[in-house]
């Protein structure tokens, strides 16, 4: 009856799964978790960036200058992240 309700195709991932040892996971989640921390981080530069401006009018360009440069660092480090996962998953 167990026999009815299984995937045909089950031994077939189980087979691939066993032969990649998990490397195509680990490099998806190190590519979504590296966009999901550039994306939490860049919200919280551009929040504080906001904040400081409306506490500070006369500092926006100062402001704005270090936020976007702390912005690239962190794309940079993301990318970094995503192109690691990303030669993981061709081994």
């Amino acid at each position: 009856m167990l026999a009815f309700f299984q995937d045909p195709n089950a031994q077939k991932v189980a087979e691939f799964a066993a032969q990649t040892n998990g490397w195509g996971i680990g490099a998806g989640l190190a590519a979504g978790l590296a966009a999901l921390g550039a994306g939490f981080g860049i919200g919280r530069i551009g929040g504080s960036a906001g904040e400081g401006i409306a506490r500070q009018p006369e500092a926006a360009d100062a402001i704005k200058g270090n936020a976007l440069l702390l912005s690239a660092f962190v794309e940079g480090v993301a990318l970094f992240a995503a192109v690691i996962g990303l030669i993981l998953a061709g081994k």
